[in-house]
């Protein structure tokens, strides 16, 4: 049997694909079996509808999954095209890279995270070291229209309706959209807040107490060391396969240990390393805290930002007892600066609420009702493909940039999402003193060293792609490499 045959026979062993996945199936063997080549055109809608016997719409799902797996790519007036897949990459990390002392850590971080923080928000400096994508992925005109509309025409008397919980159609907008994903929840399940990073705080101050002590990840999303950091609770740092996520025997190992009051964590796309944690291991997580009755404060924010054929459900799909307190926003995804995040708190939902009760009181009403709008008109889905492509493209670049321009022994992860990837740099390369002399050439980026409380990240880093990648970021990467080279050696 060739090549193209055996691959074709592995996809339609598999149970319950619909036509536009058998579709785009066999359109994906082609491309890999070398028969449609990088830069061809795919035949036109119209023609493989009536090749096929299929509807045109089936065609266009075909179409837009193998653009979210990033094999073709639409191009303006002139049909889709096969992409030409980067020639190479750096070599991924291959196990959990973390500091070798797992004692409780008083968390000290602010000052390093201050620094990083103010440097990536200069405008003038290649964005490496940001923390979002490029404003120009974001339908900004469009959430525009929809917030003057909202300021124009909002109820006086609704800007008082569920003040705390937020905007019941906001509400209800984002519970269909996890049930779409298989997720049941209730609009009564949602508490809107400011952002994300608010849904986490709120979480975190529902279920610890100052002195306890909190699991995370190692390395971990910096914003979690400022949380611990400012509440007065210590960190027990996990470690974190670059890859899957949380070394789950090393959690429990941890949580017999030492009987921490909560565990914090990302379970897909993780911060800084951009780890996806299989299914399995996040049933297998979800029983795990369960068991020990342990409160997971989930940090959700990428869910939305997978390059594969569907989102990975987050660790709340498998609660059923309501130990999981899920947190996300859209500010990622769809609106920067807009500040609209949201939990879904299970057993914890009144103690979260009265901490936003006597905190914040409320979310700013015109900015929920401006996107209740937005997620009506329908016109999300049509955004995050566009922007999952977008940053799949990115990806691709610049890790064949890392390859081109660094070290010899440099690993970098190669995410399924999100947009942020890993750097391991060999020899004696400190990234606290690159990220110093790469501001001196108008360079951000992120040292490993503000991803944790404690020692043993010096020589990593985390570099956004979440930006297109033009002249200027290449010849900013060169240099990058460059240093590092010379750091290195």
């Amino acid at each position: 049997m060739g090549g193209l045959s055996r691959f074709k026979a592995a996809l339609y062993n598999r149970p319950s694909m619909t036509r536009y996945q058998e579709l785009a199936d066999d359109i994906e063997a082609s491309i890999k079996a070398g028969i449609l080549q990088p830069d061809e055109k795919l035949p036109s809608v119209r023609h493989t509808s009536a090749r096929r016997g299929i509807s045109a719409s089936t065609v266009f799902q075909a179409y837009y999954l193998l653009e979210a797996r990033g094999l073709v790519r639409a191009r303006e007036r002139s049909g889709y095209f096969v992409v030409r897949q980067p020639r190479s990459s750096p070599p991924q990390p291959t196990a959990a890279s973390t500091p070798e002392d797992r004692r409780f850590a008083v968390v000290d971080v602010s000052e390093r995270v201050f620094e990083v923080l103010e440097s990536a928000m200069d405008r003038e400096l290649v964005p490496l070291g940001s923390a979002f994508p490029s404003p120009q992925l974001f339908p900004l005109q469009r959430l525009g229209q929809c917030l003057a509309k909202a300021a124009r025409h909002i109820d006086p008397r609704s800007t008082f309706d569920d003040l705390t919980p937020g905007s019941a159609a906001l509400r209800r907008q984002i519970a269909r959209r996890y049930l779409a994903d298989g997720l049941a929840l209730s609009p009564a399940d949602l508490l809107i807040t400011n952002g994300a990073l608010e849904a986490l705080n709120l979480s975190l101050a529902a279920v610890t107490r100052p002195g306890g002590a909190v699991l995370i990840e190692s390395p971990c999303f910096y914003g979690a060391l400022q949380a611990l950091e400012r509440m007065g609770l210590s960190a027990i740092e996990v470690p974190t396969h670059p890859g899957e996520g949380m070394d789950l025997a090393a959690l429990e190992a941890a949580i017999v240990r030492h009987r921490p009051q909560a565990l914090w964590l990302m379970t897909s796309f993780q911060n800084p390393l951009g780890s996806l944690m299989p299914v399995a291991r996040k049933k297998a997580l979800v029983e795990l805290v369960t068991r020990h009755e342990l409160p997971l404060i989930e940090d959700d924010v990428y869910g939305e930002l997978y390059f594969g054929d569907q989102r990975p459900p987050p660790a709340k799909a498998f609660d059923t007892q309501g130990w999981v307190l899920h947190c996300s926003s859209f500010s990622k995804c769809l609106a920067p600066g807009w500040r609209i995040g949201w939990v879904a708190a299970g057993r914890f939902a009144r103690a979260v609420a009265r901490h936003k009760l006597t905190s914040t009181l409320a979310t700013n009403a015109p900015v929920q009702l401006a996107l209740a709008d937005y997620l009506e008109s329908g016109g999300l889905d049509k955004h995050l493909r566009r922007l999952r492509q977008a940053l799949l493209q990115q990806r691709d670049q610049m890790l064949a940039a890392i390859a081109r321009y660094f070290p010899a022994g440099t690993q970098a992860t190669r995410p399924e999402g999100g947009y942020f990837a890993w750097l391991q740099l060999p020899g004696n390369c400190n990234t606290q003193h690159l990220y110093r002399q790469a501001l001196e050439h108008r360079i951000s980026l992120a040292p490993g060293a503000v991803f944790s409380a404690s020692p043993g990240f010096e020589h990593c880093l985390r570099l956004n792609f979440g930006h297109p990648f033009t002249p200027a970021l290449d010849e900013a990467l060169a240099r990058l490499g460059q240093l590092a080279t010379q750091a290195a050696a």
